[in-house]
């Protein structure tokens, strides 16, 4: 038995991280659940039991005696307070972007580099989520095939911008005016995700630019980005465009992700079979389909990507971060 913080506890992604942790019976002795200071002393309930949030604070981590920190609190937060945890002996995931370029941290996907964990120093990283939904996918075909390029363009719900994204979505479709976005989201595709870099790049883009090489230790690896959010409200999508060093045949590339873990093939054009954002949303496997030859390049693939990016992309990850760490 385990004793487990969850940091970000009232957030979307922190609820989702008590609900994966207690559908899958992970093995919790002491749960502590942390949040701002304006959530302090408020209640969350978790297996029949309530818990009275902690406010995020040296005072309160370093009398404590924890084996994981599962954060989802933002940069910021990750920033002041992980190294506090990981002092006192907790393993550090962290669902931020704050840690995962950091040549000591693991950035880890553990249907794709679960050696990682090994090399911890207290912390391990948690990829963004539209980065997640590629990886194991990528992966397997770069094994097989070898990767040259790797074109993204992401559809992502407002889910992935927080409850206020949700509520401009809601109140757009009454004719409400955004309030989170700088345009309003419903019935529109704002091609702009995070703050724009002066290489014209968002920091999205180069997120997952920069994690897809990390994680799949391909440091020259080709790679460009266009992300933009959709009127969705949850589950990402993603048109990937792949480069591949070998010749392939279609039917070896569907043989080949249908065997690959924590992955669905759900492809058959004749049945109008291919993932869609709610056909994804509440599953933990990811969904790929519409698998075509590029013919317009020589060994080119194209590829169509949805997995839920509150549940795969942030919340389950990290629990599965910790199982495999359990295990070893």
């Amino acid at each position: 038995m385990y004793n487990v913080a969850v940091v970000g506890a009232t957030g979307n992604v922190g609820r989702k991280i008590l609900e994966i942790l207690d559908e899958r019976n992970f093995p919790i002795k002491n749960l502590y659940l942390y949040a701002s200071k304006k959530s302090a002393g408020k209640e969350l309930e978790f297996r029949g039991k309530k818990y009275a949030i902690l406010e995020t604070s040296v005072e309160n981590i370093e009398n404590k005696d924890l084996d994981f920190a599962l954060f989802s609190a933002g940069g910021d937060t990750s920033l002041k307070f992980a190294p506090e945890f990981s002092k006192i002996g907790a393993v550090v995931i962290d669902n931020s972007s704050a840690w995962r370029m950091d040549p000591k941290v693991p950035l880890v996907v553990p249907e794709v580099n679960p050696e990682d964990v090994k090399w911890h120093n207290g912390i391990i990283a948690n990829p963004n989520c539209s980065t997640i939904q590629a990886m194991p996918i990528l992966k397997a075909i770069e094994d097989k095939y070898g990767l040259e390029r790797v074109v993204y363009s992401t559809y992502q719900a407002v889910s992935g911008a927080g409850a206020a994204a949700i509520s401009d979505l809601e109140n757009g479709l009454k004719g409400e005016e955004p309030k989170k976005f700088p345009y309003p989201i419903a019935g529109n595709v704002l091609p702009h995700i995070d703050v724009f870099l002066d290489n014209g790049y968002t920091k999205e883009e180069m997120k997952m630019i920069e994690e897809t090489r990390k994680i799949l230790g391909l440091k020259d690896l080709r790679v460009t980005a266009t992300t933009a959010r959709v009127p969705v409200l949850n589950s990402h999508s993603e048109s990937v465009n792949l480069e591949l060093k070998n010749d392939f045949e279609i039917n070896d590339i569907l043989e080949l992700l249908k065997n690959t873990e924590g992955v669905t093939l759900y492809d058959d054009k004749d049945n109008l079979i291919y993932p869609t954002p709610l056909k994804a949303s509440g599953e933990d496997n990811i969904f790929v389909g519409r698998i075509r030859r590029d013919f317009s390049l020589d060994k080119g693939l194209n590829l169509w990507i949805c997995a839920d990016n509150i549940r795969k992309g942030a919340a389950l990850n990290a629990v599965q971060i910790a199982e495999i760490l359990i295990k070893k």
